[in-house]
């Protein structure tokens, strides 16, 4: 019987990060930890490409398929956050038991396909099925891939471990702008699609050939681990989390974050281009170099920063994520009430830098927070919430405030729309300061778990 489950039962405290041998749980050597790392980063890095691609393609859709902001905010919004969402669990159900290597591989596969599909939609309605399916196979990358990092990396790596990770949203953006706002300017909307789903093809062959799945080494250790975790269900797992004080502030605190910032986020690019003129290739050049320079430095800033002082300590890093998102709010707004481009693009490169210094921190946090054996159930849960109230209405919520405000503002009507949002980051804050509240108290109960 696994150690932890025997020190459970007699009450004494255990470090879920021990095994047996009173060594982490981190498998492989320095390279394969940094291959299975590297490769996780790309394939994160695509997945979220044809959503963003999506958010500068929003006036081509707009023209070619005659739509309203409310209908593409529902096509970019709750369509797809609904299926990304509620797939998520089963998914991650099954990695929390089952092959994440092999899931991630099958998983890729299917989204490329489907996102390359979506230059063949000839009308609204056959485009949103499209991205139901995208939604569903891209559902399975980061719960999965997360939990693989958390058994590869320590507790005090994983900071630094995530915020690498986490550089695959920054890279995202210079890929998404980079080439979706030159490939549409010269050959459309259908092309960018097509062009944008064959990189994952590779990708899946690169995960299914050159990762491997730590529960495969030790296979007396993989049978015990199976056994405690048929004894949990999706109830019980569900029922422990929502006892941990700080994981509800979190989730709360990323759902939040994803509402506004998911809103914010689709129509950035529309705002732009309605508000200063931009066309969708010099547009997606500079998005790709302020979210290439200031995300890529920001993410893995943050994530070393947190190593470095902060090791072991969530609750300090929590403060400093919540007093992050209120100077992330002020910025917001500033770069919506200017109306000088450079002057609003140097805004969001500032946004940028410090809003992206909170992921790895933050997944560092959850992970510290939940058993190994419901890691993936836990950030699947999280991607729930965080999608459905957040990704999933925040563009709907954004886009028919838009609507709404256009017989006042007319084409300015989004800039009013997005400012309006900006100061919901202080709710953010809120969470984020409450969690640590009681972080320390849940990390000792999460040791024992």
């Amino acid at each position: 019987m696994p150690q932890v489950i025997q020190a459970q039962r007699s009450g004494q405290p255990t470090d879920p990060e021990k095994t047996t041998s009173g060594k982490t749980t981190a498998r492989g050597g320095t390279a394969s930890k940094f291959l299975l790392l590297a490769l996780l980063l790309v394939i994160f890095a695509f997945n979220n490409v044809d959503r963003l691609a999506l958010g500068l393609l929003v006036q081509d859709l707009k023209h070619s398929l005659n739509l309203t902001d409310t209908q593409l905010g529902f096509l970019s919004g709750i369509a797809f956050a609904l299926f990304y969402s509620v797939m998520g669990l089963p998914l991650s159900r099954w990695a929390d038991r089952g092959d994440r290597v092999r899931i991630i591989a099958i998983t890729t596969a299917l989204w490329s396909v489907a996102v390359a599909l979506c230059g063949a939609a000839a009308s609204y309605l056959q485009l949103m099925v499209i991205r139901i399916g995208v939604a569903v196979g891209e559902a399975g990358c980061v719960p999965t891939s997360q939990s693989l990092i958390a058994d590869y990396f320590s507790r005090a790596e994983r900071p630094r471990a995530l915020a690498i990770y986490g550089l695959g949203m920054p890279l995202s953006m210079v890929i998404a702008y980079l080439s979706a706002g030159w490939v549409d300017q010269m050959y459309g909307w259908r092309a960018t699609f097509v062009i944008l789903g064959l990189p994952g093809f590779a990708l899946s062959a690169m995960a299914w050939f050159l990762l491997r799945e730590p529960r495969r080494q030790n296979c007396a250790s993989t049978a015990a681990n199976s056994a405690a975790l048929e004894t949990l269900s999706l109830r019980e797992i569900g029922v422990s989390l929502a006892r941990n004080n700080a994981f509800r502030h979190l989730l709360l605190a990323y759902s939040v974050a994803s509402f506004f910032g998911g809103g914010i986020q689709q129509w950035k690019p529309a705002f732009f281009i309605r508000s200063f003129g931009f066309q969708t290739g010099t547009l997606g050049t500079w998005l790709a170099l302020i979210y290439g320079v200031c995300g890529l430095v920001g993410t893995y800033g943050g994530g070393a920063l947190a190593s470095r002082y902060a090791a072991d300590n969530e609750r300090l890093q929590m403060k400093a994520m919540a007093c992050g998102y209120c100077a992330f709010a002020l910025v917001s707004v500033g770069m919506y009430l200017s109306t000088s481009a450079p002057l609003s693009m140097s805004l969001l490169a500032l946004a940028t830098l410090g809003g992206y210094a909170i992921y790895g921190p933050m997944f560092a946090t959850i992970h510290a927070l939940v058993p190994a054996r419901m890691r993936a159930v836990a950030i699947a849960l999280i991607f729930l919430f965080a999608n459905l109230v957040g990704q999933g209405l925040g563009p709907l919520a954004v886009g028919a405030l838009s609507d709404a405000l256009h017989p006042y503002f007319r084409e300015e009507s989004l800039r009013y729309a997005l400012l309006a949002s900006s100061p919901g980051y202080l709710w953010t804050a809120c969470h984020l300061w409450l969690a640590q509240k009681s972080v320390r108290r849940d990390l000792s109960f999460a040791m024992q778990a």
